[in-house]
Order: C-alpha cells, then structure tokens, then sequence
C-alpha cells in the first residue's frame, strides 16, 4: 500500500498544478451550475432533480477528459518504462492513478455542494436524496475513473483515449434509452447495464445492494481491463 500512496501523491501533485484539471473543473461547474440556477429561477424547481439527472451526462465527458493522460501520457514520454524499474507492480500503478483520479472527480464534487445548501436556506429541503445523490455521484465517478484509465492504457494518444473513454461512458450512461434497438427477451438485462438507472436509484436515496455491486463491478472489470492491457506491453 505504501507504493499505492506514493504513486496517488504523485497524481495528485499532477492534478492540483495542472491548468487543464482547472479548466475542466471550470467548465464542469459552470455546466452543472447553469443547469440548477435555470431550474431554480426559471422553473421555480427549489430541488437538486435536474443536477443530478444530468449529472451521468455531464461525468461522461468531464470523467474521460480528466483520466485520458493517466497511461497515455506517460506511454507517449516514454516515463512508464522507467515507472516500471521502481519496486511497484501492475496493480499499484493502476490503484494509484485511480484513486488520484477519483479524488480529484470528488474534489470537482465538493463546491456543487452549495446547491442544497443554497436550497435549504430558501426553504425545507429533503436531506435523504441529497446525500444519496451525491453518494451516488461519487460511485459513478469511480466506475467512469475506472472506464477511464482502462481507455488510457489502450493508446499512446491523449485524444484517443478520450473519444474511447468517453464513447464507453456515454453509452453506459444512454443504453437504457436505446432498448427499441434489442430484442425483447433481453430487454431487463440490457436496461440493468445502464449506469444512469443504477444511479437514479441511489439518487431517490433508495440505497440497494444491487446498484452498489454494479459500480463495484465496474470499476472491478474496468481496472482488471487495464492491468491486462499493460501486462500485454511489458
């Protein structure tokens, strides 16, 4: 674990000097923030719905943006090789970057947190789907982390591996919208492969075992994706 926590520092320290984390943290929030105050002003909607149901939307751009330099920088600089003589494995390399990345999409996370806060002082405001909203939120980011880093290990290029990252997220997030394209006989296991209804679930503050085994998953396939693809570049 030792070499885990130095590998995340490292990221972290990546992040936090990075313009390009800054810009997408920007763009992240003025998006999000955009969203609540037309609902609020516009609509007089005095909740947290229309955030969190763009929110799967929103994380399958900004969640690829942040991870696409994870592996595909250090591939392309040639740093990974040198990366690989320090007395670190496949898997510490992997659970460092995704943990810096998951921490920096929490980070993102943080400031939207004056939404309901802004909310409770107008008026009453439900706790229960908040906090579930936002635990959801940060189980989604993982799992899209997770999506992330694995299309960062595919390629050399950091444009790649967005459009890749990016194009699994999306259609993770939109599947259960596209059902008329499958037959109806697996029309429920199509519609539970979506990341947007597992989600929606949590969102309502309905906290089921099967939701959270779904992100697990996830992030299970998407960080044993990647660990396979970089042994197969040793």
């Amino acid at each position: 674990m030792r070499q885990v926590f130095h590998i995340l520092n490292k990221e972290l320290r990546d992040y936090f000097i990075s313009p390009i984390a800054y810009i997408v943290i920007s763009i992240f929030l003025l998006v999000t923030g955009w969203f609540f105050f037309t609902t609020f002003f516009f609509f007089n909607q005095a909740d947290l719905r229309n955030f969190f149901s763009l929110l799967p939307v929103i994380f399958s751009f900004v969640i690829p943006a942040i991870t696409m330099r994870l592996f595909s920088e250090e591939l392309s600089v040639g740093s990974y090789e040198i990366l690989l003589t320090l007395p670190v494995t496949f898997m510490d390399i992997i659970m460092g970057k995704f943990l810096a990345g998951v921490i920096f999409v929490a980070a993102a996370l943080i400031p939207t947190f004056s939404y309901p806060i802004f909310i409770a002082f107008l008026g009453q405001l439900d706790w229960g789907p908040v906090i579930g909203g936002y635990m959801g939120a940060v189980l989604l980011g993982a799992a899209f982390t997770a999506v992330g880093i694995f299309a960062s290990t595919l390629t050399r290029n950091q444009i790649v591996a967005f459009i890749v990252g990016m194009t699994i997220c999306f259609f993770l997030t939109l599947i259960d919208k596209m059902l008329f394209f499958f037959p109806q006989s697996i029309l429920g296991i199509i519609g539970n492969l979506a990341a947007d209804y597992h989600f929606k679930n949590i969102a309502k503050g309905i906290i089921d075992s099967r939701d959270i085994l779904y992100f697990l998953s996830l992030i299970f396939i998407g960080l044993y994706g990647s660990h396979l693809v970089m042994q197969g570049k040793e």
